[in-house]
């Protein structure tokens, strides 16, 4: 089972904060590898833990490499980095082995396999049809939007805008998720559990970052980031990975006051890098209440929304 991977020495990481600057790969899968062993203790993988000394926290590579069913001197040279010539079935064992989710196993192959991409003068813009922007107009008292790669916010609707601000306002570069739950204030006191929010939004980040190393919006963003937010350093740091999908969120409204709203994942089938997110209220409720409150406010909401904050303004909206 022993695929000899490429010897090299790991090479420096370059700088994510240079906006021409990309993402090492290699000292990704290196960090990944190491973090996802580090979680893991003997006993939750039937191995005795006879009480010695352990000098790091976590398996052992020999141990992790046991498990996995290939050398321990393979292992290493993987999680050093080296994994240009592993196969498919190697790294299923050693997702396995580490008890990888989906999502995790899925990060650890566009990390060790990267897809090949054409280089590119500059990235294209991300352009959403007119009929899906025709949907959002048509989602009357449902809160949804559009986003793109590295969380970027699209398109919304009114409810939207209604609920989470008027994102018309912020010029295009800053309509993007992880921006707003790191650097902006009036989202932490929206968002009731914000320390969920914050992790969610760097494990979708370290997502797109496996499948887009190469990005350098995406290196730039994770760079401004990391020199502005300390709590962004540290998520960071976890190489934690997720899929956004389907949940609950509370959010603490500065005119309708808290709401529990579930919200749906839908990715798109002829763009997968455009996810349309919707948001609803469990009928009969009070959140149910609060939404349509707000949504027959229409511009009434947006004025009075304009003295307590800038998060409850309604408005139509899309991308420049």
């Amino acid at each position: 089972m022993d695929e000899k991977p490429e010897a090299r020495p790991v090479g420096a990481q370059e700088s994510p904060g240079d906006a021409g600057g990309t993402l090492d790969r290699r000292a990704e899968l290196s960090e990944f590898l190491r973090t996802r062993r580090a979680r893991l203790k003997p006993e939750d993988v039937g191995l005795p833990d006879f009480g010695r000394h352990r000098r790091v926290p976590g398996l052992r590579r020999e141990e992790l490499a046991q498990l996995a069913g290939v050398s321990v001197a393979y292992y290493t040279r993987l999680e050093q980095g080296n994994g240009r010539n592993v196969s498919a079935e190697v790294l299923d064992a050693i997702a396995r082995a580490l008890r990888l989710s989906d999502a995790e196993h899925a990060h650890l192959t566009h990390l060790a396999k990267p897809k090949a991409h054409k280089k590119k003068a500059s990235a294209p813009s991300q352009q959403v049809r007119s009929s899906l922007r025709q949907l959002l107009d048509t989602l009357d008292g449902i809160p949804a939007y559009i986003t793109g790669r590295r969380s970027d916010i699209l398109v919304w609707n009114r409810m939207a805008a209604a609920v989470f601000g008027d994102w018309s306002e912020l010029p295009a570069q800053e309509r993007n998720w992880a921006r707003l739950v790191f650097l902006r204030p009036e989202y932490r006191e929206l968002f009731v559990e914000w320390d969920g929010k914050a992790a969610d939004m760097v494990s979708y980040l370290r997502m797109d970052a496996g499948c887009h190393p190469d990005d350098p919006r995406l290196s730039a963003l994770v760079g401004e980031l990391s020199v502005k937010s300390q709590e962004f350093r540290r998520l960071w740091a976890t190489h934690d990975v997720k899929e956004k999908g389907h949940g609950v969120k509370r959010l603490r409204h500065p005119l309708v006051g808290e709401l529990t709203l579930f919200f749906e994942t839908f990715r798109l089938p002829d763009d997968s890098e455009q996810s349309l997110i919707t948001y609803y209220a469990e009928p009969g409720s009070p959140s149910a209440e609060a939404l349509r409150l707000l949504a027959s406010w229409g511009t009434d909401a947006r004025a009075s929304g304009r003295g307590a904050s800038a998060l409850g303004r309604p408005a139509v909206g899309g991308a420049e």
